[in-house]
């Protein structure tokens, strides 16, 4: 070949591996550089040197018809690949992917976030001193030369010998030395680590093509970063012995796919192995520190930890810095090191700046050793006008794009707060999931806050490209989303759900076209387990609608005329069920009583207890009895003589004991407050109790504990100590009255407070 051809062989993602390929570009100076990529983003390439482009990034390579088929290749400051493109770009060299498209790859081959050219991580087994490292190792290459040489797994080996490493000598050696031990554990282990890839040979026959043809072009200086598992197979004699037919072969009758590329963020996060990327580090936060400083590495890294602790309001002194970086490194020299690695730099952090104390290195691993950070592209990066008009949005409403959690807390009265809770819901409703409302004790109490956890995640990227199919901005194609969904949707408790959902996102058209379809599913074939089902959902939108500055008053007549036929079918509906089936329908009967509750309606409250009058006093099961009557007494706590009287007849002899305990349950389940503050009810039940026959007592134990456990601990307490006092069932309820003060008990405490307070006038 009239070309020379320098094939770099790499751990992606490695700092000592990149800048191993800067010494040796510097040194080669090729006039091509070729890396291991798709060339589905040759286009992209040039925004690699923008002044905007900041990593982590990573290439996504999707299927514009279907962009849930996609693939990211994610690139680090210190990746091999990414360095390689900066040179080739500021050298002005021709730079370009060489690796399979991903338009010509088999679908059921893609790997998402799996990034190609490196074998996939695999745990390390446990293994036997005689197993062959060919049949212990047998998808990583890595960890059988690792075993073979003594380590336990590929990343430590690796991480020693390349990207630790402080030789400053020949920038090719080290490369030279990775080609033979890769030809070696090919040879060794033939096809079986890349068993699972079956596009593997397709791949190393297209970036022999590319090579040849970047030669045929003129180049005289090719470079190439591939993976170290293809070193061997892309030298200049392996090109040679390969021929041209042969890898066409290879190639010919691949299925061909159209694809689009962008750039996205990526996190550190996504680009370790924790996150299930193939191709990912233990620890990308320790890679950038080895990548920044090449120099008293564990002087800067035991800095930064102390920073932290500080930061997390743990003591952290200069001089337990200084007795932290002399400890690793006594233990690298001990341990035949030229330099403290990140095992030494834990051990000595967890005994000198955490005592022993194993927690703060939890927050370490979190925050340094793996990272907190979150790329960014620039505005010329291609994309959907989706993705430009949520930017926009989220530029206006200063939401802060970010990796690590934050709490948002939003006040609806004001203007911003629910724009930012429009858009949020909006990008919900689009299975965005950018925010996740939480159930805050001051949600359930307060109609105009919400309070929503944030994180942004890179693949809520595809998620916004899937959704670019609904409509051009947010507002469109949640509304766009809506409109499918509703004209596939016949289930009514389905139907509500959306409503909400409409509602919350300020989508008043879609709204009007969601009440109609439910009023008439609502009116025709709706059983009364979806009218109960829908009930409350409505009563909620009724219930903040006004608040949200929507107009909820369509929503009425629906409710109400929904509540009829509820109160119609209800007896009929609870008769016959067993157990599974009244459990269901007194949660259900539960919530719809919250839901009406809420409703400022009182002819609809007033018909919605009859029918719970109705169903109490009903020969029904015991456990929708005994709801009814709980509720009925919620509802009116200044009449206890009906729910004394109910709870009599239940418990009497003449009712089956189970029947007596699912009353009992359905009565007192979820609350023990009215036993603590009705002693005459606690009698009744005490008597009862008491008065079991042994054989009944242990049939209804069980029952009777199941309810009592959903009591607090306090309620518990109460009721047994009032237990205790022999409570009788006509003692009246015990009033609360003030101590008497005694003043002399009193004065003892003035001169402490004097002490205190001092002397005051």
């Amino acid at each position: 070949m009239a070309g020379s051809i320098h094939v770099l062989g790499v751990r992606h993602h490695g700092p000592g591996s990149a800048r191993a390929v800067v010494r040796a570009l510097d040194a080669i100076h090729p006039d091509a550089v070729l890396i291991e990529g798709p060339p589905d983003a040759d286009a992209l390439l040039p925004l690699a040197a923008h002044a905007d482009m900041r990593p982590p990034v990573a290439l996504l390579i999707y299927e514009p018809d279907e962009p849930r088929h996609a693939c990211y290749y994610p690139f680090a400051e210190f990746s091999p690949e990414w360095q390689a493109m900066r040179w080739g770009l500021a050298h002005a060299a021709t730079t370009r992917f060489i690796d399979l498209p991903q338009s010509l790859r088999t679908r059921d081959s893609d790997v998402s976030e799996d990034e190609p050219g490196e074998p996939p991580a695999a745990t390390t087994p446990e293994q036997d001193p005689d197993t062959d490292p060919a049949d212990a190792f047998p998808s990583d290459p890595l960890n059988a030369l690792a075993h073979a040489a003594g380590y336990p797994d590929g990343e430590a080996w690796w991480g020693r010998l390349i990207e630790e490493r402080r030789d400053e000598g020949d920038p090719m050696g080290v490369f030279d030395a990775v080609r033979d031990a890769m030809a070696s554990a090919r040879d060794q282990l033939g096809d079986r680590p890349r068993a699972s890839h079956r596009d593997e040979p397709a791949r190393e026959a297209h970036m022999r093509r590319a090579i040849r043809a970047t030669i045929k072009d003129g180049a005289e200086r090719v470079a190439v970063i591939c993976g170290a598992w293809h070193a061997p197979v892309l030298t200049e004699d392996a090109i040679k012995a390969t021929t041209v037919k042969a890898d066409n072969e290879l190639l010919k009758g691949l299925p061909k796919r159209k694809t689009a590329a962008t750039w996205i963020p990526w996190t550190y996060e996504r680009l370790a192995f924790r996150s299930g990327y193939g191709a990912g580090v233990e620890s990308p936060g320790w890679y950038e520190h080895l990548w920044q400083h090449h120099t008293d590495i564990a002087e800067h890294w035991m800095t930064r930890v102390a920073r932290l602790m500080r930061e997390e309001q743990i003591d952290a002194s200069p001089a337990a810095v200084i007795e932290g970086v002399r400890l690793a490194e006594s233990l690298a020299t001990i341990r035949g090191r030229s330099m403290p690695s990140l095992d030494e730099l834990g051990e000595s952090t967890l005994a000198v700046l955490c005592h022993g104390n194993p927690l703060p290195i939890r927050v370490i691993e979190r925050k340094l050793i793996v990272g907190h950070r979150l790329g960014a592209v620039p505005d010329e990066a291609p994309a959907v006008p989706l993705q430009k008009d949520l930017a926009a949005q989220q530029k206006s409403l200063r939401l802060k794009v970010s990796e690590e959690e934050a709490l948002l807390d939003l006040d609806q009265r004001k203007e911003i707060d629910l724009a930012r809770s429009r858009l949020l819901h909006r990008l919900a409703l689009l299975d965005i999931p950018w925010g996740e409302l939480q159930e805050d004790q001051r949600r359930r109490t307060s109609t105009f806050h919400e309070i929503w956890m944030l994180q942004w995640r890179p693949e809520l990227a595809v998620a916004v490209l899937d959704a670019a199919r609904w409509g051009n901005t947010v507002e469109d194609a949640a509304r766009g989303y809506l409109a499918d969904r509703v004209s596939r949707t016949t289930n009514l408790g389905d139907l509500t759900a959306l409503l909400d959902h409409a509602m919350l996102a300020d989508l008043p058209a879609s709204v009007a076209g969601l009440v109609r379809r439910i009023a008439d599913l609502s009116a025709v074939g709706a059983d009364l387990a979806q009218l109960l089902d829908a009930i409350p959902p409505l009563a909620r939108i009724l219930r903040y609608g006004d608040v949200r500055q929507t107009d909820a008053g369509m929503v009425r007549p629906v409710v109400a005329g929904m509540a009829a036929r509820v109160c119609a079918g209800l007896l009929p509906a609870c008769s016959s069920l067993d157990d599974e089936a009244a459990s269901t329908m007194t949660a259900r009967i539960g919530a719809v009583n919250n839901a009406l509750n809420t409703i400022d309606d009182a002819d609809l409250l007033a018909l919605w207890r009859e029918r719970l009058t109705a169903l109490a006093d009903a020969d029904l099961h015991g456990l929708l009895c005994g709801r009814a009557a709980r509720l009925l007494l919620d509802a009116d706590p200044d009449h206890t003589d009906d729910a004394i009287s109910r709870l009599s007849r239940a418990l009497s002899h003449g009712n089956p004991p189970a029947k007596a305990a699912a009353w009992l349950e359905g009565f007192l389940g979820g609350s023990g407050s009215i036993l603590v503050h009705d002693a005459r009810l606690l009698g009744i039940i005490d008597q009862w109790v008491t008065a079991l026959p042994r054989d009944t007592f242990e049939e209804v134990c069980p029952v009777a504990r199941r309810t009592f456990s959903t009591f607090t601990a306090p309620e518990r307490r109460m009721i047994g100590q009032s237990v205790r006092r022999s409570v009788s069932p006509d003692a009246p309820a015990a009033a609360t009255t003030p101590d008497a003060y005694d003043p002399a008990r009193g004065a003892l405490v003035d001169p402490v407070l004097r002490l205190i307070l001092g002397d005051l006038p």
